[in-house]
């Protein structure tokens, strides 16, 4: 079983506490913003490419090797996935880690690139933080305590909530890019959607996710998705209200695809997106 297999988008109902859990989801984001922020913008910085041709920077592993001492201290029983260093242990607590989302970002020294933290419980995303600290930003979640976010100038976080639009043409839309409709043969799905709603915007990678928890969005979706992508916005999305699928409605991280919405519309985009064009 590849570590997609059992991966589920929507929580069962659970009735365990999670708060510590969350606790060091949290710390764990504070080691990675130190490790990442000190190499962000290097322009001596090491990169490479991977042999899927994507890039992968020294900062990546460096990442992920810090949130992997820090769980090997403090959860050694505790599985763990990493995007740079596969997976190893336990499957029914296990760890879901993307240390840079967004490493091209990272290496052009552009901002918005976020690390996702999750713990999956019986492959179930449970608990998610997704830090960009090159923004200063953090938004976090377990099941059951919420979702929430920093903001600046504000002293105790803010929680998050979906935008109550049921209207499809008062909707605002995130894609990923044109380019990745078109690979998997769906743009002109994208561009009938475009017709269709207020606004669209190609905000890209784990951002707009966290946009959609605060309201500000109606619809993420994307393909080419591994779990490490996605895993930690699950609960932020759902525990601020939202619904999460992949694009064709299956309750499922295992399909490489994501269809997040305020959950008022999720139906409808479904409807909107597998009709023959």
């Amino acid at each position: 079983m590849t570590p997609n297999d059992a991966a589920s988008a929507v929580p069962a109902p659970f009735d365990g506490d999670l708060s510590a859990d969350l606790d060091l989801a949290l710390r764990l984001a504070d080691a990675a913003d130190a490790v990442s922020m000190a190499r962000f913008d290097a322009a001596d910085l090491d990169v490479q490419l991977k042999a899927d041709h994507t890039h992968v920077t020294e900062a990546d592993l460096a990442t992920e090797r810090a949130i992997r001492d820090l769980l090997e201290r403090e959860r050694p029983e505790d599985g763990v996935f990493g995007e740079e260093f596969g997976s190893s242990g336990d499957t029914a607590r296990r760890w879901i880690i993307d240390p840079i989302d967004g490493t091209a970002n990272y290496l052009k020294g552009i901002p918005m690139w976020t690390t996702l933290i999750s713990l999956a419980v019986e492959g179930v995303p449970r608990v998610g933080v997704a830090s960009q600290p090159a923004i200063g930003r953090r938004w976090w979640a377990a099941s059951g305590l919420g979702a929430w976010t920093n903001v600046p100038g504000e002293t105790a976080p803010r929680r998050l909530s979906v935008s109550r639009v049921d209207d499809l043409a008062q909707a605002s839309i995130s894609f990923q890019s044109i380019q990745q409709w078109d690979a998997v043969g769906r743009s002109d799905q994208l561009v009938t959607l475009a017709r269709r709603v207020w606004r669209d915007r190609g905000y890209g990678d784990a951002w707009p996710y966290a946009l959609l928890a605060e309201g500000r969005l109606e619809f993420v979706a994307e393909f080419g998705v591994k779990e490490y992508d996605i895993a930690a916005l699950v609960p932020i999305v759902t525990e601020a209200g939202g619904r999460f699928t992949d694009i064709d409605g299956a309750e499922t991280l295992s399909t490489r695809s994501s269809l997040a919405t305020n959950g008022a519309l999720h139906d409808t985009f479904l409807e909107l997106l597998t009709r023959t064009p």
